[in-house]
């Protein structure tokens, strides 16, 4: 950077940090811009691994870690041995980030870092984030809330450091595809990850989800989207039924964010369905 950031300064000022990093856009840009300004030795990212945790994410994460330099931690954690968090109920979030949360205290702890930070922006504080109290609860900071940076403040900023996900659509845990009173468990994980993984291998771009519903899978995709899914219905249906799946839908509505929060509707396109 020519001119040091909003976000490059105000990280300047923290003794050490260690950020709980996924991979995604925000929580890389603090990693980097925190590596760029502390120094290797001030800085790491940590990496939350379970089932929870999709495979490309996670290799993609790895080989951006290794790309900008950053000491990458990995910590195993056992939310699926919760009862609360398997349970699934909304504020399934919570749990998990308790679990997290509480393994990266004890690295701080162990490291001697002086500061544990996660990669929530200022557009997440308006959404239904229980993993925010979580975060409260460990005194983590949250140093683009911090600055005002927005989603769109984040992507610009990456993008001129040449972070990769820079434009790359939001990805949640896995678990946040399973539909709410519906028991997570690693075998309803990994239907969402194939069936995700299914998605982009016939070509569909953009947000994308595949909300696990029982029985049922439900395809969220771009409305530009729309005729390349309807386009491999055949394939879809078919693979779909491998995993498990006895009837597929398409979500007319489209993707959209917290759509399992709110009342199912009529606006469903049937793919296939064994019945």
């Amino acid at each position: 950077m020519s001119a040091q950031s909003k976000l490059a300064t105000h990280l300047a000022t923290f003794p050490s940090i260690l950020v709980g990093y996924s991979g995604g856009v925000d929580s890389t840009l603090v990693s980097v811009v925190a590596r760029k300004v502390l120094g290797r030795e001030r800085t790491a990212a940590a990496m939350g691994i379970s089932a929870s945790l999709p495979a490309d994410q996670r290799d993609r994460a790895r080989a951006m870690a290794q790309q900008f330099d950053l000491e990458l931690i990995e910590v195993p954690t056992s939310e699926l041995d919760d009862p609360d968090y398997v349970a699934n109920d909304p504020s399934r979030c919570y749990f998990c980030k308790l679990e997290l949360w509480r393994r990266l205290h004890e690295v701080i702890r162990k490291r001697g870092f002086e500061v544990l930070a996660d990669g929530a922006n200022a557009d997440d504080t308006g959404e239904h984030r229980p993993g925010l109290k979580a975060a409260a609860e460990y005194s983590v900071r949250s140093p683009l809330i911090e600055v005002g940076y927005t989603k769109e403040d984040v992507r610009a900023e990456a993008r001129t450091l040449g972070i990769p996900v820079w434009d790359a659509p939001a990805a949640p845990c896995l678990s946040s595809r399973i539909m709410y009173g519906l028991e997570v468990s690693p075998d309803r994980l990994l239907q969402v990850e194939q069936g995700e993984s299914l998605l982009r291998e016939i070509g569909v771009e953009g947000d994308l989800r595949v909300r696990h519903r029982g029985a049922e899978a439900r395809i969220e995709v771009l409305a530009s989207e729309f005729d390349r899914v309807r386009a491999n219905r055949e394939s879809i249906a078919k693979q779909m039924l491998e995993l498990g799946f006895e009837r597929v839908v398409l979500d007319l509505r489209g993707y959209r964010r917290g759509s399992l929060l709110v009342e199912s509707g009529d606006d469903l396109e049937l793919i296939f369905s064994s019945a």
